[in-house]
Order: C-alpha cells, then sequence, then structure tokens
C-alpha cells in the first residue's frame, strides 16, 4: 500500500488556477509518504533541528527509539508539523542544502518550486551526514594520495600535475580492432562508444609494462578528488592487486572491511555508510591495478561463487565477485593489467589499449619534463636525430629514463650543449636496467632507494646473467619467443619475471596452460646477450664476435669480417628477408658496453682482466674488419680526389667504432680508407650517426669531401659534424631535412676556415632566411664555387639577396636554384649578377614562377654576359614575348651552349 501510495505521490499535485501555495505544514502532509520513502538518513535532520533550538534533546530521544528508519522519519514530521510553519520549512531547508544525503528529493524540491525565505536563509545548516561526511574524507585522503607520484627509480616524488601527460587510449574489441581513440577520460565511462559487452561491468586498460596504466589510474583518482570528473560516482576505492597476493590461504574478510580498512575508514556510522554503498552500488567506482601481478596458490574453484557482502571469505573470492558483478551489482570498476593477460570476456564492458606516446603527446611530455626552452629544444633535436631513442620514448618508461640521461648530462654542463660524451643508447640501457631492478627493491618506511648503479648491479648479478643466458640462447637461434620450460631452466624466477624485462604473450606451441614470454622491446634482448657476453667469465673470443658475422651481406660477408675460421658461415641457401638488425644491436651494445667509460661499473661483476682482454679481442677485430672491408669498396677517381663509395652496413661499423670510444681504432679506420672522397648516400644515416661519423673524419689529416646526400640528417646532425668542418672542401646535405637553424651553423663554421668550395643543400626545408646566411657565405669565403639550393622555399626576398652575393663573388662557377618561388623580382636580381658576370657558368632558375617580365629581363641580362655556358629556366611561365626576348639575345651571345 505505502509503495502504491509512494507512486501516486510522484505525479504533481494539480492546483485550481489562482488558488495560494500550500503552506509548509501542508506540504510535509501532502508529501508524507514520497519524504518517507526517500529520506534515509535522519540524523543530520535531528542534529540541525537540535542546533537551532527547533528540537529538545528530549525530542531527539523520542525519535532515537523507534526501531526503523521510516517510522523514525514518521516521528521527526509529526514533531516538525507540530512545532509550526517555520520549523517545517527549515526542515525542508535542510533537505535543500544537504544535497549529498537527500540528493534523491531534489527533483522533488524542483518541482515544488522551494525558495527560502530570508529568515529561514540566516539559519545555519551542517551537514552532518556519516555518508557525506565519509566522501568528504575520501576525497581528501584520495587527493593526498594522489598528489604525487614515485619515479620510476623510486627514489623521488614529483607532483602529479607536473609529470602526467596524455598519450594513446585505444577502445578496442575483443579482437583487438580499433574502435576509436579516447579523448576525454570521461569517455572510459560512456556507453555511447566503445561498449562490446553490456553484460559486463569492467573496463578492461592494458598495455605493456611501463606504457603508463598505473598513473592513469592515479590520474583518474586525482581528478574524482577535485570534483573533476563527472561520472556520478561518490565513492573511490583503489587497489593494487598484488595486495591479494598476500593474504594466507585461510584468511577471510567481509567486503565491508575489504573496503573500508584497506582503503578510507568512516568516522561515523560505518554500518550505515555500507549500507548506502549496498543501496547505491552505481555510485561506487573501483581501479584494480595491475591484475597480472596476482601471484596465488589459492583455488577459487575449491569456493562458490560469493554474492553476500556481509559473509567473511578469501579476499581473492571478494575480488572476482566484484569484477563478475556478484557483488555490487552496477558498480564501475577499471582493471589493468599487462598486454597478454587473459581476463575472462564476460566480465568486460570495454577494453582500451594504451599505445604510449604519439609524437605530440612527447612534445607535450617534453615541455613538462624541461622547463628550458634551449634544453627542450636540444632534446627534440636529439630525438629526431636518432630514430632508435625516438621509438623508445613512446613507451612512457623508456621516455622518463631516456630523459632522466638527457638531464643527467645537462647537469654536468653549464650550456645547453651535451658535452662530448653525448648520450648513446648503452647509456640509455643502462639506467632502463637500473631503474627496473630499483623498483624491486623493498624500501624501508618513507625512505627513498639510495644504491648506486654498480651496487644494484652487483645485488642482482644473478639475475642479470639469468636473463643474458636466456637472450642470448635466443638471439644464436633467433628465437624470441620463450616457452616457460625455457624460462625455467634459465633459472628465472617469479621475483625476476616480476622487474619487467619480460612480458607475456599468447602462446603459439599449442600449450595454453603455459605462459609463453618475450622481451618488453627486441633491442633489450639485444642489451641483456651483449651483458650476457661482457660478465659471462666462460665467454670467449668466438662467442664474443659470433654476432658480428651475422651482420654481414651476402656479397661482402668476407669484407666486413675478420679471416678467422671459427667466424666463417656457409651462406648458400640464407633467407634472403632475414632481417639481422637485432644483430647490429647487440654488437652495438657491446662495443658501449666494452667502453673504458663502463669499466668502472663492470669491475663489480667481472673480473677486470676479463673485461681486459674481451676490450682487446673486440678492438683488435673492429680494427682489421674495418681495414678489410674498406678494401672492398668501390672506388672512383675524379680531378683533385679519390672517391670511395661505402654501403649501410659501413654506417653500423661507424656506430660501433663510435660506442667503443676508442680513438685507436678511429685514427686507423681513417688511416685505411685511402680517399679524400667518402661518398655516404643513400645509407639511411640519421643526425646522430654524424657523431659517429665525426668520430672518424675528424682524425683526417688533408682536406676532403663528405657527400652525405638522401640520408635522414637534420640540423642536429649538421651540428655533429663540427669538429668535420675544418676539413671539408666538399659538403654534400641534400635531401636531409635541413633548416635554417642547420644553414647558420654551416655559415659560421665555414666561414672560419675559408676553404670549402662545394656546398649540396638541394631539397631541405631552407626559407629566406637561410638563403641570406648562403649569400653571406658567397661574399665571404672566396674559395665557394658551388652552390646547390634548389627545392627549398625560397621566395623574392632571399633570391635578392644571393643575386647581390653572387654579383660580389668573383669565384662563383655554378648556382642551382631549381624548385624555388623567387619570381620575377628575384629574376631581376639575377639578371643583375648575371650582367657582365666574370666566372659563373651554369645558372639553373628553373620551377621559379618567371613570368614574361622577368624572363626578358634575364635575356637582356645575357646579352652583355661572356661566361654562362648552359642556363635552365624550364618549368616557368615565360610565352612567346619571353621567347623572342631570347631569340634576340642568342644572336649576340655565342658563348650559351645549352638553354633549356
Amino acid at each position: 500500500m505505502e509503495c502504491q501510495v509512494c507512486a501516486n505521490l510522484e505525479i504533481s499535485v494539480e492546483k485550481p488556477p489562482g488558488a495560494s501555495p500550500l503552506s509548509f505544514i501542508a506540504l510535509l502532509k501532502v508529501y508524507r509518504e514520497l519524504l518517507v520513502s526517500r529520506i534515509r538518513n535522519t540524523q543530520c535532520l535531528i542534529d540541525n533541528l537540535i542546533k537551532n533550538d527547533y528540537f529538545s534533546t528530549e525530542d531527539a530521544e523520542i525519535v532515537v527509539q523507534f526501531p526503523t528508519q521510516a517510522d523514525k522519519v514518521r516521528k521527526i514530521l509529526d514533531l516538525v508539523q507540530s512545532k509550526g510553519e517555520e520549523v517545517s520549512e527549515y526542515f525542508i531547508r535542510v533537505l535543500q542544502k544537504v544535497t549529498d544525503a537527500y540528493y534523491e528529493l531534489q527533483p522533488w524540491l524542483d518541482e515544488i518550486g522551494y525558495e527560502p525565505s530570508e529568515h529561514i536563509c540566516s539559519k545555519p545548516v551542517v551537514n552532518t551526514d556519516p555518508v557525506s561526511r565519509y566522501c568528504q574524507k575520501l576525497r581528501y585522503e584520495l587527493g593526498r594520495d594522489s598528489k604525487f607520484v614515485m619515479s620510476y627509480a623510486q627514489r623521488e616524488e614529483m607532483l602529479l600535475e607536473e609529470v602526467y601527460s596524455n598519450s594513446i587510449m585505444e577502445l578496442v574489441s575483443f579482437t583487438n580492432e580499433s574502435l576509436g581513440e579516447v579523448c576525454q577520460l570521461e569517455a572510459l565511462f560512456d556507453d555511447t562508444v566503445g561498449l562490446i559487452n553490456e553484460d559486463g561491468e569492467t573496463i578492461y586498460v592494458f598495455g605493456d609494462a611501463g606504457i603508463g596504466k598505473s598513473i592513469l589510474l592515479q590520474k583518474i583518482q586525482s581528478l574524482w578528488a577535485r570534483k573533476e570528473l563527472d561520472i556520478g560516482a561518490k565513492f573511490f576505492f583503489r587497489f593494487r592487486c598484488r595486495m591479494f597476493s598476500c593474504f594466507k590461504e585461510d584468511e577471510a574478510i567481509c567486503l565491508k572491511d575489504l573496503l573500508f580498512k584497506y582503503n578510507c575508514y568512516p568516522d561515523q556510522d560505518p554500518a550505515e555508510v555500507f549500507h548506502h554503498i549496498l543501496q547505491f552500488p552505481h555510485t561506487v567506482l573501483f581501479t584494480f591495478d595491475g591484475f597480472d601481478e596476482i601471484y596465488s596458490n589459492f583455488d577459487l574453484s575449491s569456493v562458490p561463487e560469493m554474492c553476500s557482502p556481509n559473509e567473511p571469505i578469501h579476499p581473492l573470492v571478494l575480488l572476482v565477485s566484484l569484477l563478475r558483478g556478484k557483488l555490487l551489482k552496477g558498480s564501475k570498476k577499471i582493471l589493468t593489467a599487462r598486454t597478454g593477460t587473459e581476463i575472462q570476456r564476460n566480465i568486460i564492458r570495454k577494453k582500451v589499449l594504451l599505445r604510449g606516446f604519439s609524437s605530440n603527446n612527447l612534445k607535450e611530455y617534453t615541455a613538462v619534463f624541461f622547463k628550458d626552452e634551449g634544453q627542450r629544444t636540444l632534446v627534440l633535436n636529439q630525438l629526431e636525430a636518432n630514430p632508435n631513442l625516438c621509438s623508445l620514448c613512446s613507451v612512457p618508461l623508456f621516455c622518463w629514463i631516456i630523459f632522466k640521461c638527457y638531464e643527467h648530462f645537462h647537469s654536468m654542463s653549464d650550456s645547453h650543449e651535451l658535452p662530448d660524451c653525448s648520450v648513446t643508447l648503452t647509456d640509455v640501457f643502462l639506467l632502463m636496467i637500473e631503474v627496473h631492478l630499483n623498483r624491486s627493491l623493498k624500501t624501508s618506511l618513507l625512505k627513498n632507494n639510495t644504491r648506486s648503479q654498480a651496487e644494484m648491479f652487483k645485488s642482482k648479478k644473478e639475475t642479470l646473467l639469468a636473463l643474458g643466458k636466456m637472450a642470448y640462447k635466443g638471439m644464436e637461434n633467433s628465437f624470441f619467443i620463450f616457452e616457460q620450460e625455457e624460462v625455467s631452466s634459465a633459472n628465472i624466477s617469479e621475483e625476476d619475471l616480476q622487474l619487467g624485462f619480460l612480458r607475456t604473450v599468447k602462446g603459439y606451441s599449442g600449450c595454453d596452460n603455459q605462459s609463453t614470454y618475450e622481451f618488453l622491446h627486441l633491442t633489450l634482448q639485444s642489451f641483456f646477450t651483449a651483458l650476457f657476453l661482457v660478465i659471462e667469465e666462460k665467454v670467449g673470443a668466438k662467442e664474443l664476435l659470433q654476432f658480428f658475422n651475422e651482420c654481414s651481406s651476402t656479397e661482402t660477408a668476407q669484407l666486413t669480417c675478420l679471416r678467422i675460421p671459427w667466424l666463417k658461415k656457409q651462406l648458400a641457401g640464407e633467407d634472403p628477408f632475414r632481417n639481422n638488425e637485432h644483430f647490429h644491436f647487440t654488437n652495438l651494445f657491446l662495443c658501449g658496453l666494452l667502453s673504458r667509460s663502463k669499466q668502472k661499473l663492470f669491475r663489480h661483476l667481472v673480473l677486470p682482466a676479463v673485461v681486459k682482454r674481451k676490450r682487446k679481442t673486440l678492438i683488435t677485430y673492429l680494427g682489421e674488419s674495418m681495414k678489410s672491408h674498406l678494401k672492398g669498396l668501390s672506388r672512383s677517381r675524379f680531378p683533385n680526389y679519390n672517391q670511395i663509395q661505402v654501403q649501410p652496413n659501413f654506417v653500423w661499423m661507424l656506430r660501433c667504432l663510435y660506442e667503443t670510444q676508442s680513438e685507436k681504432v678511429g685514427k686507423l679506420a681513417a688511416k685505411h680508407m685511402h680517399a679524400n672522397y667518402i661518398k655516404l648516400t643513400y645509407c639511411n644515416a640519421y643526425s646522430a650517426d654524424c657523431s659517429a661519423i665525426s668520430f672518424v673524419v675528424h682524425h683526417f689529416q688533408k682536406r676532403l669531401a663528405l657527400d652525405l646526400d638522401n640520408n635522414n640528417i637534420n640540423d642536429y646532425g649538421v651540428k655533429q659534424l663540427l669538429p668535420c668542418f675544418s676539413k671539408l672542401a666538399v659538403i654534400r646535405l641534400s635531401v636531409n631535412q635541413v633548416t635554417d637553424h642547420g644553414v647558420r651553423i654551416l655559415y659560421e663554421e665555414l666561414s672560419k676556415y675559408q676553404i670549402v668550395t662545394f656546398l649540396g643543400l638541394y631539397n631541405n626545408q631552407i626559407t629566406d632566411v637561410g638563403a641570406k646566411y648562403v649569400a653571406k657565405l658567397i661574399e665571404e669565403c672566396s674559395s665557394l664555387e658551388y652552390v646547390k639550393i634548389g627545392a627549398n622555399k625560397i621566395t623574392s626576398e632571399g633570391g635578392k639577396c644571393l643575386a647581390q652575393a653572387i654579383q660580389k663573388s668573383k669565384t662563383m662557377f655554378e648556382i642551382g636554384m631549381w624548385g624555388n618561388q623567387v619570381g620575377d623580382e628575384g629574376a631581376k636580381a639575377f639578371a643583375e649578377a648575371l650582367r657582365n658576370h666574370p666566372r659563373l657558368t651554369n645558372v639553373s632558375l628553373a620551377f621559379n614562377g618567371i613570368t614574361t617580365e622577368g624572363g626578358k629581363s634575364i635575356a637582356e641580362a645575357m646579352r652583355h654576359n661572356n661566361s654562362v655556358k648552359i642556363f635552365w629556366l624550364t618549368k616557368n611561365e615565360l610565352d612567346d614575348e619571353a621567347a623572342m626576348s631570347f631569340a634576340e639575345m642568342l644572336k649576340v651571345n655565342n658563348k650559351l651552349v645549352h638553354l633549356w
């Protein structure tokens, strides 16, 4: 009957036209049963009525005596109405003000159009509702706990707001097909996008180790605590899944204790707060971080599914029951795990794949990490220069490690420049290993870790050896997936697996009951292989150098490797599609680990004599191999130059030489080139490789030519060539993404030495600003004869500057301007430069937006030129009138041989 009355009362009461509004006493009478059914907290009403002297202590005692909540509400209503209109209005005012406790009555308050009188507004209302108080306490504690982030190395705390940066979050199907990106965190809870199972209750967020799962949950926690996450959640309970592994098999707790004892305990009436949670599960948000970190022998199949919220049972059963919706059905849940963790489909509502940083995310994170603009620009340039580092930076953990490397080197230098010992991949991976090892330490309460890198590596030597042994065996056989049996045979423990170097993957052997693993990144397996070769004392020369032989191409196998019988391999039948980049990285890391700068670290892990022997073997091999390689390269003779054309494999050799930091091998490489024109075109060299190129080239005693056309060198690469400029007479950097900044560096350096004769900058990103620097170089450097600067972004302004510089130069022989936009104004300036120029022989102004006006100016000037023999003007906008002008010019100019 009561429910029927309540249903009827939800319909608005129709008042006759012109009828006066109901009094407050009448309102309480009319809507009595609605109020009885919707008011779940009486203590807050009693407290406020007593505080304003509307209730006496005796009134409160009378109310408390009633056994049920509904009866208590009825008695309060009786007492309030008996005390008159003011008390009845104040009663309604409390319902309006304490929205947390009486949120179900807010629509009713809107319906009756309640506006408090001025007198009632002056009466204080205090929220003493236990549920509201608990929500406030939860927000405070979770806000405090989420304010700081512990660094990956567990050594420092950082403000979340100063380090958090968005990353790519992709909604996916059960088969991991993309359903679109998550642009705002609220979209995680929006069922209009990405819903794959409407019966599931858990949002499953997965990704590789270090991809940012934990910090994402901390961000969500922080937003909720600040009331900036609008998803209708009044309660937030967060758990680290690994805590469920800490309970003994016979332990049992109830749901209330799990929520309150392991999160935040209510200061008042826990039973009422818990009852509210049970009644309104849709207002609860859970986060469970690291489902893959649960390791327990507890057999879930031995206990029934849990449905009772009050019955004590093992915490793991509570966890599974929550995820399945057997407890607090309708609550919101986010579960994170590493890629490869199997989760039952029936609990998943959405799947979210974390992919790490996009290029824009990376720029945002760089701005957050490096406040100084100079440092920020330098780091971004270095990342662009080194694609290996840049690809690693898509993983936030790796990005943080790499940035800490840069930060360390910046701290050693007073300027924005890195010192000579710039960050290498070996440096980055050593720090990465240290970070992972640090995370496994059990630190004292409120104390941070202070162990040095050497101490950390020494304490975990057996773990490093075990991982290295497995990586080495896999690398030997080109195996990158490891069965559980292989992991166990390498003595890799469960604790070692938790370090995060390995991740589980879907098995391919059909043994679904056993885990299958791979290294977090293929380069990480290469690094551990090299580490094993260094710290395993039994490794001899054959094993140490075996992967250099793997890197030899079929054509150059006998030339790029030292002629040692046990290093030769049968190349017949070799897989033509085989990728050997992982061998290249293994060799690169081996060179870095055996460099002099790392000897201090390894004397704690292996006998110094062993490291010395291995380093000597490596250095000898590199020297002889470089010598053998250079003998087999194609060579050409030009006037004043002996050219050598190197292969892409040579770039890897240079990288290895650079990692060793052995000046002896660098000098030897320079000596055995027997050439003064080094052609490194189409070698897929990146700007970071310019450091390795400089490492060898600066040992040349005479002037030389360096051709780096068609690579991936940018301004940073130009800067890395600084040690070479005093030797370079020819520098070719066409098709290399060089901008005005790089041109400025070229001008500043080349103008110092006054020896450059050829400057190739075709098809880059040079504007009028860069053109002005080239113009200054032409004016100041009398040795400069050839300038190729076509296919850039030069307009009439830059064109005029170049033309004026050429007009002043008596030595310029060729200017290539094809594919710019100098227009008629630029053409007129070049016309003045051509008039009576004593030496300019080859000119290209093709595809420059020149019309008839500019063409006629050039034709007129060429009537007075006796030096130009080849002139390109194709792909301009010249008409018959311009053609007539050139025809007339040719009657006078008998030196021009080719006009295109």
